[in-house]
Parts: structure tokens; C-alpha cells; sequence
């Protein structure tokens, strides 16, 4: 009985609809350096939510300031209808957590800190069976510092859900890692969320926030320069769509200036870019169609979250 009693899930009911997590007028300073400064925004249950920022724009403070691991010098913040700085033991129990200096002794074995942290959470999940959904029973002998660098996401991925949270704190959590490390990490962080948990994810990867963030929130000089989804962010920017191809014909590009949304054409060699609106790549392939010129080297780039981050960092605020 008392076995079954400890595996029970800890769970903090919120009112429908609710926020999964409130952040009001947040601010905080290191002596002279205001790293947040009046910082304000909301994570909605079962998202997942980025909050992305050049280095030094509070990601992690705020990050930890909402956990309860700092005090603010100002404003609220509610988890789960929970004030961090007064509820931090009652928070502590319904969230999960791996910070950027997320770091274990290098001779612990991967079946230590399971049982070792498992057994610190109250026994709320059976570590083997977490072992087994995480891909890390084969790993269980090894230790700490002979895992590669996509085992070690693994097994704080595990670590951060020994208590089932509700709302899981990743900050960083593929840097360093090989482009096919930091794929397979993406799968396991919506794995996390397609289990019901919500995810604030702290990144400085502008693809990974793309790929991975329902809504993301940019930080700049510790304030909050734009909130939304990665589309909407990208759609605000008006940012050029580009149109790439090769030509050597002088006759099938003369003129492709006055084909409506194009701002202007450049030419190095016999590389052509022109630069529009959205809709300028379908009518330069129209009017390329017709003039009976088809490149095969057609391409369209996109305005990407990289450059909305660009141009917010750059002192721009929506």
C-alpha cells in the first residue's frame, strides 16, 4: 500500500484555460547590470514554448527566477498557480528541470542516477521503466563520463521526468551536439510534450526553435523584444524572399524587374537573385516559363526566424 501511495502522480490543478505559467513585470540586477527589466509573458498548458535571446539577454535568469532557483527584484510569476519564490518545495514536485550546467560525477553509472534520482522524487515512476522508454537500459553500466554527448541528453531527459512534471525546463539542451545528435534530441523533447507536459525550451538555435516551438518569446537587453509563432514572427518581419538561378541569356532576365513584388535583381557571373515579396517567386517562374527559359537550378529562400531574431537583436521591438 505504501508502495502504490509514494508512485502517485503529484499534480497541481489550475482553472481551465488558465496559463501554465505567468511572468508580470519581472526584473532583476547584478549589482549595476539590469539583466531583466520589466520581462512579461505567458506559457499555455501543453505547448511548447521558446524563449530565445543572443547571450547575456536574461534567458537563463528568467529561466531559473520562474523554477524558484533565484529571487527577482520585482514583478510575479505563477507555475501552475504557484508563486516560486514562496511554493518553491510544492513546485518542486509537478516540474522538471535541465539547466544549462546540467552536470553528473564522471564515475556514476547511468543505473545510479536513475535510482538515485527516482528514489529522491518519491518513487513516482519505476526508473527501469523509464530506463526503457529513454533508450538507456543498455547504458545502465556505464558511466557518466564515458556517455557521448546525445547519451548524456538522453539520460537528463530522463532525469528531469522521474516526477512526471506537468511543465519541464530545458535550457541549452543541444548545445554541443553533431547535427544528427541534435535531431534525435528533438524527437525526445516532443516526446515529452506528446506526453503531456508542457515544455519552456531556452535556445540559441533559431532552426531548433523553428522545428520545435509552438510560440517563442525573443529576449533583448533582458526585456521581451516579440512573442509568437515562429510563422507569425517571420510573416511580421516582411522580410525579401529571394529567387536563385542560373542564366546565361541576357535576354530571358531583361525586363524581370517589372514582374510585380520585385524589389530589385542582382547578378554575379551568371548567378541571378532577385529579391521580392512572397508572391514574387511563382510570378518569376511564370515569366520565366513563358520566355521558354526553365533553370534547373530554381530556388526560393525564405525570411527564417534567424532573420527576425536578426533584426530584433539588432534594437527593432514588436
Amino acid at each position: 500500500m505504501a508502495r502504490a501511495s509514494s508512485r502517485h502522480r503529484a499534480t497541481q490543478r489550475v482553472p481551465p484555460n488558465a496559463p501554465a505559467i505567468t511572468v508580470d513585470g519581472l526584473s532583476r540586477s547584478y549589482g549595476e547590470r539590469r539583466v531583466l527589466s520589466n520581462l512579461s509573458f505567458e506559457v499555455l498548458p501543453g505547448e511548447i514554448f521558446g524563449i530565445l535571446g543572443p547571450n547575456g539577454a536574461g534567458k537563463t535568469t528568467a529561466v531559473e527566477i520562474i523554477q524558484g532557483l533565484r529571487t527577482s527584484d520585482g514583478g510575479n510569476v505563477e507555475v501552475l498557480g504557484l508563486d516560486p519564490s514562496r511554493q518553491r518545495p510544492q513546485l518542486r514536485s509537478i516540474i522538471g528541470s535541465q539547466l544549462q550546467s546540467s552536470a553528473l560525477p564522471e564515475r556514476l553509472k547511468v543505473r545510479e542516477a536513475l535510482r538515485l534520482f527516482a528514489r529522491l522524487a518519491g518513487d513516482v515512476v519505476d526508473w527501469r521503466e523509464l530506463s526503457e522508454e529513454w533508450d538507456l537500459a543498455g547504458l545502465h553500466g556505464t558511466s557518466y563520463g564515458s556517455l557521448s554527448g546525445g547519451e548524456r541528453q538522453r539520460l537528463f531527459l530522463a532525469l528531469a521526468l522521474v516526477n512526471r512534471p506537468q511543465v519541464v525546463f530545458l535550457d541549452e539542451l543541444t548545445q554541443g551536439l553533431d547535427p544528427a545528435a541534435r535531431r534525435a534530441t528533438w524527437r525526445l523533447v516532443r516526446r515529452v510534450r506528446e506526453k503531456g507536459a508542457t515544455v519552456v525550451l531556452v535556445t540559441h538555435y533559431m532552426d531548433e526553435a523553428e522545428q520545435l516551438c509552438d510560440r517563442v518569446g525573443v529576449l533583448h537587453g533582458g526585456r521581451l523584444s516579440a512573442c509568437g509563432t515562429p510563422a507569425d514572427l517571420i510573416s511580421e518581419t516582411g522580410g525579401s524572399v529571394r529567387t536563385r538561378f542560373s542564366c546565361r541569356q541576357a535576354a530571358a532576365v531583361d525586363g524581370l524587374d517589372a514582374v510585380p513584388g520585385v524589389h530589385h535583381i542582382m547578378r554575379d557571373g551568371a548567378v541571378v537573385e532577385v529579391v521580392g515579396d512572397r508572391s514574387s517567386s511563382v510570378l518569376i517562374a511564370a515569366e520565366l516559363v513563358r520566355r521558354g527559359f526553365v533553370p534547373d537550378d530554381f530556388s526560393v529562400v525564405w525570411p527564417s526566424l534567424e532573420d527576425v531574431f536578426l533584426d530584433l537583436t539588432a534594437g527593432g521591438s514588436r
